[in-house]
């Protein structure tokens, strides 16, 4: 049976845990406030490079040139890129993004594609792939918290440079989407080669009509679309990483509650131990205090 020292012991550890799990909940809270920011900062310029894309498709009157967007067949090889975090104790944050991963690798193959390797951005993601020795085309790390557009066109420029050269006929994206404080969502979409509904979307009714008015497009519509693609997949990468930084910090403020509130109810639990402990003590010394005076008698 434990003794009240070791108990005792227990209590101070489990405090000084708490005391860790409650300044890393408060430091990802501040965090998060700055990463939703960012990504509310970032909806108006995707939102308009969608219109743009949109109007110069439709004054090209064809994209059939364009090869971010040409069609290729399920053979070869498949790039997955999954978008973790550097770090841990967020959770189930990062089993749940390589999951999907390996689901959309499973499916791939189902599809015809011969081989399916990862662009890992992310330390926790390469880590577990090359526990598991899964092809890695490549690793990126060091920003999952705070990424930045820098980071986001190096990315794009290696996937856009192995799709073009022809080494890779899909690119597929997995990243964990921030809806809320309380809920995020494994997100999959397929990066390259660029949907085609996305290029062609239709307008809101009531920007239709002006933007068509207005939009004089030098050089021609399609050179301007043809510009205007490897900037999108960097807006693209960005969001999915300012999505997957929001949610990364919204997971791990949530794991580190759970830690804090869980460590309050050891402590409770282990206080009430000692308390009996001390109780069984000072019993077991009053009844050796009565048997000595008996024997005395």
């Amino acid at each position: 049976m434990a003794t009240q020292r070791d108990i005792k012991r227990r209590i101070d550890s489990v405090r000084n845990t708490r005391k860790i799990t409650r300044a890393m909940e408060l430091v990802a809270s501040a965090k998060l406030r700055r990463a939703q920011e960012s990504i509310e900062s970032l909806r108006p310029y995707a939102q308009a490079m969608r219109r743009l894309m949109s109007q110069a498709a439709r004054q090209s009157g064809s994209i059939h040139g364009l090869p971010l967007l040409a069609d290729r067949p399920a053979e070869g090889t498949a790039v997955i890129v999954a978008i973790t975090g550097d770090r841990g104790l967020a959770g189930a944050f990062n089993v749940n993004i390589l999951r999907a991963a390996f689901q959309v690798a499973r499916d791939l193959e189902d599809e015809g594609f011969a081989e399916v390797v990862y662009t890992a951005v992310g330390k926790k993601g390469a880590g577990t792939l090359n526990f598991r020795r899964l092809p890695i085309d490549r690793a990126f790390a060091g920003f999952s918290i705070d990424p930045t557009f820098a980071d986001a066109e190096q990315v794009v420029e290696h996937l856009v440079q192995r799709f073009q050269e022809g080494e890779v006929n899909r690119v597929v994206l997995v990243y964990n989407a921030f809806k809320s404080v309380l809920e995020q969502r494994v997100t999959t979409e397929r990066m390259l080669p660029i949907d085609r509904s996305v290029v062609l979307e239709e307008e809101d009714d009531d920007a239709v009509e002006p933007s068509r008015s207005v939009a004089i497009f030098e050089p021609e519509a399609e050179e301007f679309l043809r510009a205007l693609l490897p900037t999108f997949l960097d807006t693209t990468i960005y969001r999915a990483l300012l999505e997957s930084a929001a949610a990364e910090l919204a997971a791990r403020r949530t794991a580190m509650r759970n830690a804090t509130d869980n460590a309050g109810t050891l402590i409770d639990d282990l206080t009430l131990a000692m308390n009996r402990a001390r109780q069984a003590a000072i019993t077991q010394e009053i009844l050796e205090v009565v048997a000595g005076a008996d024997a005395l008698e």
